[in-house]
């Protein structure tokens, strides 16, 4: 066993080093059940506690063992049993958008923080935000006043009106943080900032950052910030998949590592920013690796969620024939200024659903509008129309859509832009207080997967990345006050995974074409009972296999976010917001 077992120098020890402690390897194999355990290997051999090589050790001696009939290996009792890494943290934060990056930076330096990213950090929809942040950065009680009512009329009035108070009082402060922290927003030649119009608003209260480029931006500057924060440790390609409690209380969760590993990650707080749903449609402004990740997580982990009908199409998604995945997005900002809607024949309609404020109607009327007007016109899209401005303002106030658009054979200063209504954000989620507290013990939600009651049935443009900085400032202040951030005491679970490598394509293509097909716009009962049976059906089989990797999760997660909007579509009879019934 000595020469099959070399190695060279790992961790400091020569495996040489180690000769007494693979003999009592044998001893044990040899006078036990003959079954050794992950957890056992490293007492036996004496190697490293936690060391990144004794699972390599063990699978090796294990391997030698059994081929020289010293052991009879049962694979299956090899896997279950596992030895399982832990990690511990003070605090660990479940995703790298926004709403997680934000409130990490706002926890105290001496709390040691895991952030851990289901995908590299520079991927998600925080990214792809491009019209801005919607704030009255000089606290003026009449503009507060009317942000706050904008935000409840957009919301139809279904909103926590404490939770919107303190999303509109709260900007002032969290922008000027934002500052700070590095964050560069566009300004004019006299260095005051630009603000700009959108849907919904009535007043020009929309900061931005590179033009129509303000998420890349503001995640750029912040990411830059989180390199210099030694306290806070990055995991990219690691997802969560379960939460680990004890009556009610969170202490941690299960996660996939980058190598396919289990890893155990104890904390006495758990954000869960992990971002929106869609993924579960076939077509959406978001990156594709938004599958309601954290929703499903407190799912099963029976954490109150709320809201889920309320899922907001944005009205212009950039439309290529029989395109289907992440769409592009024309931001509202261009309607801000001074885009017109116009159907296929060149007419201009919003008129008809909106007399008042047209084609600045929040999203939930442009998006139902749009849907009417391409149903009677036998069309699959609508235009938009801004060729009033000049091709030198185009360029500089919309580089990133001009370019694109140029990019497909589109001069939006002479050409009308060709767009649709695609999924966008989910207003509901996971249901939380006004400091981001969940209905379990030491578990906090914070940006889209959280239900703050600050959109109500349908998001106000812009106010998405507001509600990250406002709620993660509140959560990292719960946090810094709290004291309780003793040893975690656990019983960790012996869960049975299977490792074969089943294929899931085939259900995320259905739960697409089901949700975009039955649970999309407008709604009837007749096809979310269809819907509901299709889902159930492939929710029902995923949880009779529980396949340890990142794809199975993703998989499991679809559908039951897709389930959970379903149920929730189907109880609210009435039309809200962007939960439009037909029947």
């Amino acid at each position: 066993y000595k020469s099959d077992l070399y190695y060279p120098k790992i961790d400091g020890i020569y495996v040489e080093e180690l000769e007494d402690g693979f003999k009592r390897v044998i001893k044990h194999v040899k006078t036990t059940s003959k079954r050794i355990l992950y957890s056992e290997f490293n007492t036996l051999v004496g190697y490293p506690k936690g060391s990144s090589q004794t699972k390599v050790y063990f699978d090796r001696v294990i391997d030698i063992l059994s081929d020289k009939g010293i052991i009879e290996v049962n694979k299956d009792i090899i896997k279950r049993y596992s030895m399982k890494e832990i990690k511990q943290f003070d605090v660990i934060v479940l995703g790298g958008g926004l709403a997680g990056i934000y409130t990490a930076l706002n926890i105290r330096s001496d709390l040691k923080i895991g952030l851990f990213i289901k995908d590299k950090i520079d991927v998600g929809s925080s990214n792809l935000a491009q019209g801005g942040i919607a704030a009255e950065t000089i606290f003026s009680p009449k503009q507060m006043e009317e942000h706050f009512e904008d935000t409840l009329r957009a919301g139809g009035y279904h909103n926590d009106k404490e939770a919107t108070r303190i999303l509109v009082d709260e900007a002032p402060q969290n922008i000027e943080n934002l500052l700070n922290l590095g964050v560069n927003f566009d300004k004019n030649e006299n260095g005051e900032l630009v603000r700009t119009l959108e849907g919904g608003h009535r007043s020009r209260r929309i900061l931005h950052a590179g033009g129509d480029d303000t998420g890349a931006h503001v995640m750029r500057d912040l990411r830059k910030t989180l390199e210099g924060r030694t306290n806070i440790s990055v995991f990219e390609d690691e997802m969560a998949i379960e939460i680990l409690e004890n009556t009610n209380k969170a202490l941690g969760v299960i996660v996939i590592n980058k190598n396919n590993e289990e890893v155990y990650v104890l904390a006495n707080k758990i954000v869960i920013a992990t971002g929106g749903i869609g993924g579960i449609y076939k077509n959406t402004t978001n990156d594709k690796i938004a599958c309601g990740d954290g929703i499903a997580l407190c799912k099963r982990a029976n954490v109150k969620i709320e809201d889920m009908e309320f899922v907001q199409f944005h009205p212009t998604g950039f439309y290529e024939e029989d395109k289907t995945g992440q769409a592009f997005l024309i931001s509202e900002a261009v309607r801000g200024e001074g885009a017109i809607l116009r159907n296929i024949k060149g007419e201009r309609f919003m008129a008809k659903y909106d007399k008042e404020r047209m084609e600045l109607a929040p999203r939930d009327v442009v998006s139902q509008a749009i849907y009417r007007e391409m149903f009677d016109t036998w069309s699959d899209h609508v235009y938009l129309d801004i060729t009033h401005k000049s091709k030198e303002f185009l360029m500089k106030r919309f580089p990133t859509i001009y370019k694109h658009c140029l990019e497909h054979g589109i001069d939006m200063s002479v050409d009308y832009i060709p767009v649709c209504p695609v999924e966008h954000f989910l207003c509901g989620g996971i249901k939380t207080d006004i400091n981001g507290k969940t209905s379990m013990e030491n578990l906090y939600a914070v940006g889209e997967c959280a239900r703050t009651g600050v959109h109500g049935a349908n998001r106000l443009a812009s106010n998405s990345l507001l509600e990250c900085v406002v709620f993660g400032s509140r959560v990292a202040k719960d946090i810094n006050e709290s004291t309780d951030f003793s040893k975690i005491d656990i019983v960790l679970p012996d869960l049975e995974f299977t490792h074969e490598p089943y294929n899931f394509k085939d259900i995320r293509v259905d739960i697409r074409d089901t949700m975009s097909k039955y649970v999309f716009i407008v709604r009837k009962e007749e096809g979310l009972l269809l819907a509901k049976k299709i889902i159930s059906n492939h929710l029902n089989n995923l949880k009779k296999i529980k396949v340890f990797s990142r794809y199975y999760y993703e998989t499991l997660n679809m559908a039951t976010v897709a389930m959970l909007i379903i149920d929730a579509a189907i109880e609210r009879k009435e039309s809200l917001g962007c939960h439009f019934r037909l029947d």
